[in-house]
């Protein structure tokens, strides 16, 4: 089952990007993601299986926050 991953979410690699930075904000999902790397603004694009092998953990979850609220 695929990781739960949004837009927004800050995610740390397991190798750093050549700037030295492991911090990643995710711009756009889907099969392939489009990540920017939060110190030098650089965007690439990964599959969907790639990314989820490299990530070491979600710094910043920008989930949706579920209604449970019940009328």
């Amino acid at each position: 089952m695929p990781m739960k991953l949004y837009i927004g979410d800050i995610i740390k690699t397991k190798k750093p990007h050549p700037c030295g930075n492991d911090e990643w904000e995710i711009v756009r999902t889907g099969m392939d993601f489009r990540i920017r790397c939060l110190k030098c603004n650089h965007q690439a694009w990964i599959p969907r299986t790639k990314l989820e092998k490299s990530i070491k953990k979600i710094i910043k979850s920008n989930a949706p926050i579920e209604d449970t609220h019940e009328s």
